[in-house]
């Protein structure tokens, strides 16, 4: 496993620019380094910050229903632990796949 600093901080920028971050790895990893473990983590941080941010909009629209509130919770707590989940796994240079969006990269 290479650039575990990279990847690192690939999972810790869901804190700080969840977007940002992602994309400029990427286009590193592209242009540059050429690290493919590295550029499909980037991309599925990416989608993975997308599909949490249409849910959590949907969960905002259905808030005045009784599921929008336990729902927008749920997509907090996975929004903030699965970040942690994978700074821990590449800190132990394990494989980490996002859920939801990890089988659409390959």
């Amino acid at each position: 496993m290479e650039n575990k600093g990279l990847k690192i901080l690939i999972h810790a920028s869901g804190y700080f620019a969840p977007f940002l971050v992602p994309i400029v790895v990427y286009l590193l990893c592209h242009f540059f380094l050429d690290d493919l473990e590295a550029k499909k983590l980037s991309i599925q941080a990416v989608l993975f910050q997308l599909v949490m941010s249409v849910l959590a909009f949907v969960s905002f629209l259905l808030i005045f229903v009784i599921i929008g509130i336990p729902l927008l919770i749920a997509l907090g707590l996975v929004w903030f632990i699965v970040p942690i989940i994978g700074v821990y796994k590449a800190l132990n240079d394990q494989p980490f796949n996002y859920p939801i969006v990890g089988s659409w990269v390959k």
